[in-house]
C-alpha cells in the first residue's frame, strides 16, 4: 500500500499533511481507550512495541511486489487489531512504518502522511466494525471466519479506496491511472484469501495457549467479552 513517489507531488501534497492530523487524531482516541478500558498505559506502551517491531517486520521482511500505483504487502491489520487491541494496533502501524521509511525507504518519507492515513483511518472504521458484529459477551478467540472475513475485508477494502483516492488526486481520471489503479485493486484485495485464516490461525494458538497469552502484552478481548 505505499504510494509511489511522484503519485502526488508539489502542492497537492499538502492535502496529506491534514489527512494525517486527522489519522493521528484517530489513532489518540484509539490508545486512550485502550489506556481507559483495556489494560492501562504500561499495557499499551508494551502491546506498541511489540506492534512495531511486528509490522516493521510485515513491511520490510515478509515479500512485497510493486503492483500499479502502489505495492502490495500483507499488513494484517486486523490481526493486530484482535491480538493486541486498537491503540497498539494503531501506534504500531505509525511507528513501523516511520521506522521503515527513515532507516531503509527514505524515498518514502514524503509520502509517509498518505500512507499512514491510507493505514489507520481503515484500522478505526474496523475497531468500529468489530464492535457491531462481535457481541460483546464473545471473546475473539471464539471468532467465525464470517466475522474473522468481514474485518479483513473492510480493512483491505479500506486501504483500496485510499490508493484510489490519492491515485486519482494526484493524476485524475486518465485511462493509464485508473488501469494501475484497478490493478492494484484487483492484486491488493486477494490478500482478503489470506488474512481472514491467519486471524483464524492466530486466534486458535491464543486459545490452545491461553496461559501465555492472556496478561498486559494481549488484548483483553481475546479471552473475555467487553
Amino acid at each position: 500500500m505505499h504510494i509511489e513517489p511522484g503519485v502526488v507531488d508539489g502542492a497537492k501534497i499538502l492535502l496529506s499533511y491534514a489527512t494525517a492530523a486527522g489519522a493521528f487524531a484517530l489513532a489518540g482516541k484509539m490508545a486512550l481507550d485502550t489506556i481507559h478500558s483495556n489494560g492501562g498505559a504500561v499495557s499499551l506502551g508494551l502491546r506498541s512495541l511489540i506492534t512495531t517491531a511486528l509490522v516493521f517486520c510485515f513491511f520490510e521482511v515478509l515479500p512485497h511486489h510493486p503492483v500499479g500505483v502502489s505495492e502490495v504487502h500483507l499488513i494484517l491489520g486486523s490481526t493486530l487489531l484482535l491480538l493486541f487491541g486498537s491503540g497498539a494496533a494503531a501506534i504500531g502501524l505509525a511507528a513501523g512504518l516511520l521506522i521503515q521509511g527513515v532507516f531503509f525507504a527514505p524515498f518514502d518519507l514524503p509520502q509517509y502522511g498518505m500512507n499512514v492515513t491510507t493505514l489507520l483511518v481503515p484500522l478505526w472504521g474496523i475497531s468500529l466494525l468489530a464492535k457491531r458484529i462481535v457481541p460483546a459477551a464473545t471473546p475473539y478467540v471464539e471468532l467465525k471466519y464470517s466475522q474473522a472475513l468481514a474485518l479483513s475485508t473492510a480493512y483491505q477494502g479500506g486501504i483500496v479506496a485510499w490508493v484510489a483516492f490519492w491515485a486519482i488526486y494526484g493524476h485524475g481520471f486518465t485511462a493509464e491511472n485508473l488501469a494501475e489503479v484497478g490493478s492494484f485493486g484487483v492484486a491488493y484485495m486477494s490478500v482478503i484469501i489470506i488474512e481472514p485464516l491467519a486471524d483464524l490461525a492466530v486466534l486458535a494458538a491464543a486459545k490452545a495457549l491461553h496461559r501465555y497469552s492472556q496478561g498486559p502484552l494481549f488484548n483483553q478481548r481475546l479471552h473475555q467479552g467487553a
